[in-house]
Parts: C-alpha cells; structure tokens; sequence
C-alpha cells in the first residue's frame, strides 16, 4: 500500500463513506466533508473546538456560523446580529470563540458556557473589540495564553495591516503598509507568529515575545502563482498554507522548505484547520463549492 493510498484509508476510516478504500483517487488527495452548496462561497474559518466539533462561517446564507457534527451533517449554530459576516474563528483555552467580523471592523466572542446549550445561540454574540481603522479584520491566529492576531486586507488598494489583541480588549496595529495580509498563525512554541500576503504570494515571520511584540521580521516562501490564503501549523512547526486558485495545500516547513503539496478536489480553498480523532485530519473550506474537503497529514495541529 503506498503512501497515498494509505491515507485516503485513513480518511475513509474516519469519514462514515460508503466507498472501497481500495477504490483509486487518481487527480487529488482529499475526500469531501461536507458537500457542494451546503455553505455560501463565502465558507471561511474552519475552527475546531476542545470536543473536535468543527464550525465554519456562512452556513446556508451570509452571516451565519455552521456547526459540523459529523460527514455532511451540518447545523446553524447562530446569526451574527447587525449585518455583520464572520471570516476567521479561533477557540482560546477555555473554549471561547472568536470571530473576524469583517464588516464592521470588529472580533466577536462567543462565551464557552453558551456554547455548551443547544438552540440558537445568536443572543449570546457579543462585542469583544473593534476598531475603526481596521480595513476588514479577515483571519485570526491566537496564541495559548490568549493573545489574537488579525490580518487585515485591502483588497483594492492590495495592501494590508496586522493587529493585536490582548485578553484586556487593547487594540495595537503592529505593522501597516504591507502586502494583502491574509492567512496568519502562530508556532507550536508561540515564539514565532506568520503572516501571508496574497497578492504577493509571500510568508513572513516574526519573533514573537510572550507580551505579543513581534520583531526580527524575515521571509520565510514566496510561491511563483497562485494566490495564499489561511494557514495553520502542526505539532512540529510546519505550516499548512491553502493555495487559493492552485487547489492546493502546502505544507512548508519552519526553514521554509516546501515539502509537500496536497492536490484538492476544488481549485479555490479559502482556510485550513486541524481536527479528527487523532489531530491529522486538515479540514479546507473551498469558495465556489461552498464546500468542505479533507485530507490528512503526516502529523497533528499544534493544539492537539
């Protein structure tokens, strides 16, 4: 059995298909999650929580957060209130969500003890910071101690800032005037933090200080096409980077080598999140199929 044949097996295992594994895959290494048309093409921020569900935003119609119980079972969790529309979410330690609200310029928070009831949890939404200056708060990155990162892009103008903020609500832009900031993450060790830039196709890191101050700013890859979107790192640094209009993950190591590249179904995937009963499986939200493929690495999520 060779290597991708073991693990799509893997996947199937996992995933409740009723499909030969022994079945060939012969043009991508990723099964489907959650099929076509069951999010918007607005389908981002692939979080998984401490019990391994996974949500994504935009379930059905904008402005939505979807909750993905098991293979295409999907349920909306909540609304997001005055018109605002999710990007990234992130989870801290004691299980509270974040949410990018690119919209009105804010990162929302949803506690953990809402989040245990069942129903709609829309009234449970809440503030956790804003700021004007923001062009569109888009992915977020957190650190364990719960520090947030924000890229915020300028899509038009190809431009983009970083944001910090801290537990107490304190929001600091770290850096302006750089490329369109986009997938963004921290290391295993929360010594280094990256950030991507799409339009450029470019991966920067950062020192980064237990109070969130970056500094020594060094280029990590610069792909030739395509554009870069979310990112996430796995228990041994390297960085999984979705490769918006390749159909590709990357996975680049802490060096900066590129040593391997997942082939998708779609072409266009958005986000990248650990998740699965051993950590391995990468969920990627994919705009245009509004959709949510799998595949599975060699290693588990930083958080697992």
């Amino acid at each position: 059995m060779n290597s991708k044949t073991r693990c799509l097996a893997a996947i199937f295992y996992f995933l409740p298909i009723i499909v030969s594994a022994s079945e060939p895959v012969l043009d991508h290494d990723s099964v489907d999650y959650v099929t076509d048309g069951t999010f918007t093409q607005g389908v981002e921020g692939p979080a998984v929580d401490k019990y391994g569900t996974l949500y994504a935003v935009n379930y059905q119609t904008q402005g939505t957060i979807g909750k993905v119980t098991a293979l295409n079972s999907v349920q909306t969790l909540l609304t997001l209130p005055h018109g605002s529309i999710g990007n990234g979410i992130r989870f801290d330690q004691k299980g509270n969500m974040y949410i990018a609200d690119y919209v009105n310029h804010n990162v929302l928070t949803v506690p953990y003890e809402a989040l245990k009831q069942s129903g709609d949890l829309s009234a449970a939404v809440a503030v956790f910071a804003h700021e004007k200056a923001m062009n569109q708060p888009n992915d977020l990155a957190i650190t364990d101690s719960g520090i947030l990162f924000a890229s915020d892009p300028n899509w038009s103008d190809g431009t983009g800032n970083l944001w910090r903020i801290s537990q107490d609500k304190v929001v600091a832009r770290l850096e302006s005037g750089m490329g369109t900031t986009n997938g963004i993450e921290v290391s295993p060790d929360n010594k280094t933090l990256y950030v991507n830039e799409s339009l450029q196709r470019k991966v920067w890191h950062y020192d980064l200080d237990e109070q969130g101050n970056i500094s020594n700013k060094k280029l990590l890859i610069q792909f030739d096409d395509h554009g870069l979107d979310g990112m996430r790192t796995d228990k041994k640094g390297n960085l999984f980077i979705a490769r918006y209009g390749a159909g590709q993950v990357a996975m680049v190591s802490p060096a900066g080598q590129l040593l391997k590249t997942f082939k998708l179904k779609g072409q266009y995937p958005t986000n990248v999140e650990f998740g699965g009963p051993n950590g391995k499986h990468v969920f990627v939200t994919m705009q245009k199929r509004g959709a949510i493929e799998v595949i599975e690495a060699p290693y588990p999520g930083r958080l697992f």
